[in-house]
């Protein structure tokens, strides 16, 4: 399926996998870059020698490409940076952060760089960083998230007009109507995130898995605005966030309630009521645990069946 970011990547499909932490493992991205997408490793929750080993568990699982999600925000990004380039990683994905800080060295190295941005301000410093493509990522999805509270419905459409750069749409999309409608509004591919949370690829504890085919309309909320915004499912930590919030908790009152791994022992240990459990809001259309390959062939499948139909609908104005 030809597109920009097909052929910037050398993919087969314009469906990029988000790189989440602790669910974004070797096991993941070679599965999805073996079914014709780009699979990413999620760096976020890895110390530079877990990457090394999951850069070289991929490498050894699929001759395709893949790349390595690399949030800025998280200590290490230089000893990272260092591992990727060492390693000849073809394509790094950075967020939460400046994108100028990594860009040029990465493409130094033949590196091809995306960067995602929440809004259209930070997407024309991300072009103007000279990034190869940009992520346009709208308030439905999960982990870190934009304070705005833009939807992707909005939001593509007003980066498109801001960049010439090629454009991948993050946020509530798990299906191929979603991807087509993104392709509408002006997007080259799509990134998926939720979705493939819930693959048995997914190194995320099955107990995650299964709430998140449990999760309805609305049990999602947007915690924590006054530090990095993160879309939680809502459970008994998700309600302490709450009421803390309600009661005006600062900064401070609020990292102190969040302390330390507490998406490792909701994510990756299962704790599903004191852990946090991020998420984006189409968990509410996911009900079931399919292999990434499964995923990804069901979302081309309705990506096609869609086209067709828009193509040989009539629609009187």
């Amino acid at each position: 399926m030809a597109s920009r970011i097909s052929n910037l990547f050398g993919i087969k499909y314009p469906i990029i996998q988000g790189g989440m932490i602790w669910c974004s493992g070797w096991e993941l991205a070679s599965a999805v870059s073996n079914a014709g997408g780009l699979g990413l490793i999620g760096a976020g929750s890895m110390s530079p020698e877990i990457l090394q080993e999951q850069i070289k568990k991929t490498k050894a699982a699929t001759n395709l490409p893949f790349g390595v999600n690399v949030p800025l925000l998280y200590p290490h990004t230089e000893e990272i940076m260092k591992i990727i380039i060492a390693e000849k990683v073809k394509v790094v994905f950075t967020s939460a952060g400046n994108p100028k800080t990594w860009t040029k060295t990465l493409q130094d190295n033949g590196i091809k760089v995306a960067h995602v941005v929440s809004n259209s301000k930070f997407a024309i410093k991300a072009e103007q960083a000279d990034v190869d493509a940009i992520v346009a990522e709208g308030f439905e999805a999960g982990g870190h998230n934009g304070r705005e509270e833009t939807t992707t419905l909005t939001l593509i459409p007003d980066v498109r007009l801001q960049t010439t750069k090629p454009l991948i749409a993050a946020g509530g999309i798990a299906t191929g109507k979603a991807m087509l409608a993104s392709m509408v509004l002006g997007a080259d591919a799509v990134q998926i995130g939720s979705r493939f949370v819930a693959s048995k690829e997914s190194s995320a504890h099955d107990n995650f898995k299964n709430a998140i085919t449990q999760t309805t309309e609305g049990g999602t909320y947007l915690a924590f605005k006054k530090l990095v915004p993160v879309r939680l499912i809502k459970n008994d930590f998700c309600n302490q966030v709450i009421t803390k919030e309600i009661e005006g908790a600062d900064k401070e009152q609020l990292s102190e309630l969040l302390g330390r791994g507490r998406a490792k022992l909701g994510m990756y240990d299962g704790d599903l009521q004191n852990g946090e459990l991020e998420i984006g809001q189409i968990a509410s259309i996911i009900d079931n645990v399919k292999s990434a390959s499964d995923i990804i062939n069901d979302i081309i499948l309705e990506f096609k069946v869609a086209q067709q139909q828009i193509t040989h609908t009539r629609f009187e104005v």
